[in-house]
């Protein structure tokens, strides 16, 4: 059984280094990893970590950074022309944290759209408490390949995001007792269009709940979206490994 866990910062809070996290996660048949970018810095970081077996990564800028866009943008901007480079994000918005007005945000993820329709990339979308103004954006924009990161809303949300051609991806609240809504839309979602994250090191399953999290652990939100789907676990990371490789592939250079 092979597992890919398509949204992870390796190494971001310094408490582990990125090779023992890469090797507890081979041995937890995680053998695919997307590293993501969440500003210049990370990207860079995020581009080193290529060398480790099964990683891939993306280039972005975090929402709630976006009042940094000038000073970011433009080594971000070439970072996405490495070859190497298999999505663009995280971006997006969040209306969660205050630190950022909205304009700013929407210039950010607007330049985020026109840099993946440039290289052919998949987008990685944040969306904290901001369902509305995001899919009003994307609504006026071409449609883009891309996965709502961490996906957090219900099958109303569910649906808009699928009909925008998106996919979803579920992280460790998945496990949560109190995520009924967020289960029914693990539930409702196509097939190929379903993910499994960790987010690392945030986020942990819920019976690792107070610790830091790792892509190891993905294996445990995995059972999660077996279980709701009513498949066998390894049937659900045949699955999800499949769409992560197909979503995560650059359509031109």
């Amino acid at each position: 059984m092979e597992v890919f866990d398509t949204h992870c910062h390796l190494g971001l809070d310094g408490k582990a280094t990125p090779d023992d996290e890469h090797a507890r996660a081979v041995a937890a048949g995680v053998t695919g990893m997307l590293v993501v970018g969440i500003d210049a810095a990370t990207s860079a970081a995020a581009r080193s970590l290529a060398r480790l077996p099964g990683v891939r990564w993306s280039a972005g800028l975090h929402p709630n950074d976006a009042s940094r866009f000038a000073a970011e943008w433009p080594a971000i901007a070439e970072l996405a022309r490495d070859p190497t480079c298999c999505a663009i994000g995280e971006t997006g918005m969040d209306c969660f944290r205050d630190r950022t007005p909205l304009d700013r945000q929407e210039q950010s993820l607007r330049a985020h759209l026109q840099l993946a329709r440039e290289f052919g990339l998949p987008v990685i979308f944040h969306c904290r408490d901001a369902f509305a103004p995001l899919f009003a954006v994307l609504r006026g924009e071409p449609l883009v390949r891309g996965v709502m990161h961490c996906f957090s809303g219900g099958v109303d949300e569910a649906r808009q995001a699928l009909d925008l051609g998106l996919s979803l991806s579920f992280a460790g609240p998945l496990t949560y007792p109190k995520n009924e809504a967020l289960r029914a839309a693990a539930a409702f979602a196509p097939a190929d269009r379903v993910l499994v994250e960790t987010d690392a090191p945030f986020l942990p399953p819920q019976k690792r709940r107070g610790q830091r999290n790792e892509p190891a652990y993905v294996v445990e939100t995995l059972a999660t979206l077996a279980a709701v789907r009513g498949i066998a676990l390894a049937d659900a990371a045949a699955q999800t490994f499949a769409n992560a490789c197909a979503l995560f592939v650059r359509a031109r250079g």
